[in-house]
């Protein structure tokens, strides 16, 4: 997966609505973002373990995966599903300052863009998976200009970097590309899902894991 090229599909238009599964990476694979934990470790009081996001109907949680993708758009609630995956091992990210304002920019990118909407979604030490949905059916206006996912998540790219920066880590950047893959069923979304759930408890053997 770490060498994994931008998977474009020539003459798709990717402003279309549809489900798009999404792998950002930090440049170099540095391991920035934050960490992964034991659960059973207990954490500083100021280290936040499970940080929920505010109420947005554009992003979904992991408690809203079974049933249809367009039921899912439908009932929408908001909370960050790094943590959330009880069944599997004891190991959850822990999100630094930085990967915060990582976090706060995917709901960014949903407050934004009314057409927009987050499924699973973590944010990992060195990258981001999302499930990010385009439905130009939340929109009333027709003549909105619905964005391509290359510009959507150059928006969350430059915004991201930026606040970073802010942060104190001058030198932060994102790779050049990203990874995306058109999801097409919802046996595909339940299985990227999944994966993304358990990519926490994965830690150890992932491709993109820069510390093996």
């Amino acid at each position: 997966m770490r060498n994994r090229k931008h998977n474009r599909m020539k003459g798709y238009d990717y402003s279309r609505d549809n489900l798009y599964f999404v792998t950002i990476c930090v440049d170099k694979m540095d391991c920035c973002l934050g960490e992964i934990v034991d659960v059973n470790v207990q954490m500083p009081d100021n280290k936040i373990l499970n940080p929920e996001l505010k109420s947005n109907r554009n992003l979904i949680s992991n408690s809203e995966l079974e049933g249809t993708t367009r039921e899912l758009s439908v009932r929408g609630k908001i909370s960050n599903i790094s943590n959330s995956n009880k069944e599997s091992s004891n190991q959850i990210m822990q999100l630094n300052n930085y990967g915060q304002i990582v976090l706060e920019r995917l709901q960014w990118l949903a407050e934004r863009y009314k057409y927009v909407l987050i499924h699973s979604h973590i944010i990992m030490p060195n990258h981001v998976h999302a499930i990010i949905e385009i439905d130009s059916l939340l929109i009333p206006d027709v003549g909105i200009k619905i964005k391509s996912l290359s510009e959507l998540v150059g928006a969350f790219k430059s915004t991201s970097s930026k606040l970073i920066h802010d942060a104190g880590l001058l030198d932060y950047k994102w790779k050049r590309s990203f990874h995306d893959t058109i999801i097409k069923d919802d046996k595909a979304f339940k299985n990227i899902s999944n994966y993304i759930i358990n990519n926490a408890s994965n830690w150890k053997s992932d491709s993109l894991n820069s510390t093996l």
